[in-house]
């Protein structure tokens, strides 16, 4: 498959088989995000793994409250990644401090994307989450409580078919030598 092919295929799914993911796929998912580039070479993370269909929903229902609706579907998926933040080198750092630019979030992004998209080339669906209750997902998976989490990521075999993508078009986000 071509690289096109498989940024094509990525798509966040938020409806998902009662289907177990394979521990082999889950680590090849790992090593992919395990190369992803980082700024000074930091690897600014930790990944989180949950796969404990109890531990997976009392994650799960951190993602959601009745007066919030979205995010229901996090109880369907069988995985749950978590992504730690982790601290940087010294010198991402200091560059991030003097550029007023939080590299470590770029790099969550990029080991996140890496993921996703080795989790496509699998078979599976993912879908990213930045609006959870970090303080008590912190307190389920026991991390250390001056750490911060950066991610959720839903894991499993996809229950919905491949939508078509919409975006803009190519000329609504990109220029030549000036904005």
């Amino acid at each position: 498959m071509s690289f096109l092919d498989l940024a094509n295929k990525r798509q966040s799914v938020r409806k998902y088989l009662n289907k177990a993911v394979e521990k082999e796929k889950i680590e090849r998912c790992l090593e992919a995000a395990r190369i992803a580039p980082s700024a000074c070479n930091s690897q600014p993370w930790k990944y989180i793994v949950v796969n404990d269909a109890a531990i997976v929903q009392k994650v799960a229902k951190e993602t959601y409250s009745p007066i919030i609706s979205f995010n229901q579907f996090v109880q369907q998926a069988p995985v749950i990644v978590v992504i730690v933040i982790e601290k940087p080198k010294l010198l991402s750092q200091i560059g991030g401090r003097i550029k007023d630019k939080d590299f470590y979030l770029i790099d969550i992004g990029i080991t996140a994307e890496h993921f996703c998209l080795q989790a496509a080339e699998e078979g599976l669906g993912t879908c990213m989450l930045g609006w959870f209750n970090e303080k008590n997902i912190i307190n389920i998976l026991g991390v250390p409580s001056k750490k911060r989490i950066g991610l959720l990521i839903t894991l499993g075999y996809a229950d919905d078919e491949q939508r078509k993508k919409s975006r803009k078009e190519i000329e609504g986000m990109r220029s030549y030598n000036h904005y």
